[in-house]
């Protein structure tokens, strides 16, 4: 398990999911192209990642679109680079919900462009579980 996970995450990570295509870019374009795209913001290039498809209701979604999001969140096993030095190499790393998702390579959340480098899934997940990675 990794760190904060809890039994039920750890079932979910290793569980079945929708395989999922990534950049297969150099970090060095990738970096390139999330400044050009995202000038202001910073990122997070991540690898070995899950995207979690929230499970809601027709009235939760409507609330989330209303809060201008998307019920998605990512879960990456390995940070490549941050750049803001939040996250270590190789660390674990959890983000908020989507606002926004280009090209299924740039995750954008309010605070941060996480940029989705080689395989990963797609899983549908409960908030609860979800949650359960802090």
């Amino acid at each position: 398990m990794s760190p904060g996970q809890s039994k039920g995450a750890d079932e979910l990570l290793a569980g079945p999911g929708e395989p999922r295509q990534g950049s297969m870019d150099s970090e060095e374009i990738l970096i390139g192209l999330v400044l050009a795209l995202y000038p202001r913001k910073p990122y997070c290039l991540v690898e070995d990642w899950t995207i979690f498809n929230v499970d809601v209701t027709e009235e939760e979604l409507n609330k989330v679109r209303a809060a201008g999001h998307r019920p998605l969140f990512i879960f990456a096993h390995k940070v490549i680079k941050d750049s803001r030095q939040r996250f270590q190499p190789g660390d674990w790393v959890r983000s908020s919900m989507c606002i926004s998702f280009e090209d299924g390579v740039m995750f954008e959340t309010k605070h941060t462009v996480y940029v989705l480098m080689g395989l990963g899934h797609e899983k549908k997940a409960d908030l609860k579980t979800i949650f359960s990675f802090f």
